[in-house]
């Protein structure tokens, strides 16, 4: 490349870009950290990462980058598998009204979003009748959306269908009353 097209180009870009291009490689590598702790078991380590990836991203690209959903999407995974349920849930109201705005109700990230915020709704011990509910009618419209938009045979559509079945029967037995009393 020519040396004056190569500081022009450089100029061009600004400073503030070859650094957000570094922060947000950084960034990258400390997500694929975080998915080696995942698998050595070192969960508290990931999910510092994780918080730390989400928010680097929503600093960098903003709340409707696609990238900032993606690592919002990562760290609401990694809160369900720690069951902080709460915290899940904030993260994901955020972002799946973003998501659904951003992309639509169709696309795969924003069903895998819908799917996981319905998880933690029902694998939260102590949810009430009215979010037990919300996560049956989301799996139910999630369900729906991902046979049509992804087949039968795709895993978050079995995936989406499992955990319907679990949110049901989780709704079921808090409906039902017991027969100790």
């Amino acid at each position: 490349m020519d040396r004056d097209v190569h500081y022009g180009r450089l100029k061009l870009y600004g400073e503030e870009n070859e650094f957000n291009a570094s922060e947000h490689n950084l960034l990258i590598a400390q997500g694929n950290l975080a998915n080696t702790y995942h698998m050595l078991g070192r969960l508290d380590e990931e999910l510092r990462l994780r918080r730390d990836v989400w928010l680097g991203m929503l600093k960098l690209h903003g709340e409707e980058d696609f990238r900032t959903l993606i690592a919002a999407q990562n760290c609401a995974g990694t809160l369900l598998y720690l069951r902080h349920h709460a915290e899940a849930k904030i993260l994901l109201r955020r972002s799946m009204a973003v998501a659904r705005r951003v992309l639509g109700d169709c696309h795969h990230l924003t069903i895998m979003m819908r799917k996981v915020y319905a998880q933690t709704l029902y694998q939260d011990a102590g949810a009430t009748l009215n979010e037990l509910r919300e996560a049956v009618t989301t799996l139910e419209e999630t369900e729906r959306i991902a046979r049509r938009v992804l087949g039968g045979p795709h895993p978050v559509t079995v995936n989406s269908e499992d955990f319907l079945r679990e949110s049901r029967a989780a709704l079921l037995a808090r409906e039902t009353p017991s027969s100790d009393a």
